[in-house]
């Protein structure tokens, strides 16, 4: 007598039941974040798509835009002044690397240091982050002012008077190092942070060993921060590739066109200039560029985790 095998299937109900228990369960969930996703998906993620848009047209409100294909493109390329801004722009971002990038490590290895007074040294260093905009750029004015504090000190040091904004060899260097001293806080305390997470007992065998200060920092600190080190330096490059507000705020992009970076550009092709179309094509090509930059972030951010 021949048996034939029943393939028995489990009922729809109990297929449909973990899911919709998983929905049950994280429905609260998904009902906080789902506000935030659409703010995201409509301030950020739309823009752009629409700028990607705009950027094959010639952006006019009032006759409609018509399309001009890669026209746009091609005023970008064809334009001296949008080879001056970046080269501008990677002036300026290797000014923050060569100044700006090491300022905070340092700190932070100064401060962790320290056997007393470390509280009031990390307060006093974070300090300048939180200074407003507008009180920064006054006060750095006034300080690099032909007449002010800085030129005073050079006058009786007999190095003599030097025009911080409107020499072009030191305009850009001005603004580094003034963007240095309010945002190297930040950077600190995140490089503290994973200072002081290092075991001391490390410390305190070099130290038993015969190793000094110098050679701690060189053996034991640098080596256990340095996944911070690589992602913040990706985060310095794509935040200073994008830099614009200290170059419009100070001086305008001069002198000479000195501190016109590629973003600052952007902003005068689109508000000055009236030219939306081109200005998107710029927008476009820096998206290209920083978005290459955001995926090698994201992958020494994992790395980093997984090394943690």
């Amino acid at each position: 007598m021949n048996e034939t095998a029943v393939s028995v299937s489990p009922p729809k109900s109990a297929v449909k039941g973990p899911k919709r228990g998983r929905w049950r369960k994280h429905f609260w969930g998904y009902a906080f974040v789902l506000p935030a996703v659409i703010i995201f998906l409509l301030f950020l993620w739309l823009p752009i798509l629409k700028g990607i848009v705009y950027s094959f047209y010639h952006v006019d409100f009032v006759k409609g835009n018509t399309f001009v294909g890669m026209d746009n493109y091609e005023t970008v390329f064809r334009d001296p002044v949008v080879w001056k801004a970046v080269k501008n722009t990677l002036y300026y971002v290797l000014l923050c690397l060569v100044i700006g990038f090491w300022v905070p490590i340092l700190f932070a290895i100064a401060i962790s240091e320290l056997k007393k007074f470390q509280g009031f040294a990390r307060i006093a260093a974070y300090l300048p982050y939180v200074v407003p905009v507008v009180v920064l750029y006054g006060l750095w004015r006034w300080l690099y002012d032909p007449v002010g504090p800085f030129n005073a000190v050079l006058m009786k040091l007999g190095i003599g008077q030097i025009n911080f904004m409107t020499d072009t060899k030191w305009s850009m260097i001005s603004l580094v190092v003034m963007e240095t001293w309010q945002q190297f806080g930040s950077a600190m305390l995140i490089y503290l942070a994973a200072i002081l997470s290092i075991p001391k007992d490390w410390y305190e065998a070099a130290e038993i060993d015969g190793a000094g200060v110098w050679k701690r920092i060189r053996h034991i600190t640098l080596p256990s921060i340095r996944h911070q080190i690589a992602l913040l330096l990706v985060l310095q490059l794509i935040a200073t590739s994008q830099g614009y507000q200290s170059q419009l705020a100070m001086l305008d992009g001069g002198p000479n066109n000195a501190t016109l970076t590629y973003a600052l550009y952007i902003v005068k092709y689109a508000f000055n200039n009236l030219n939306y179309g081109v200005a998107s094509a710029l927008g476009v090509l820096m998206f290209l560029v920083l978005g290459v930059l955001a995926v090698v972030q994201h992958r020494l951010s994992n790395r980093g985790g997984d090394a943690s």
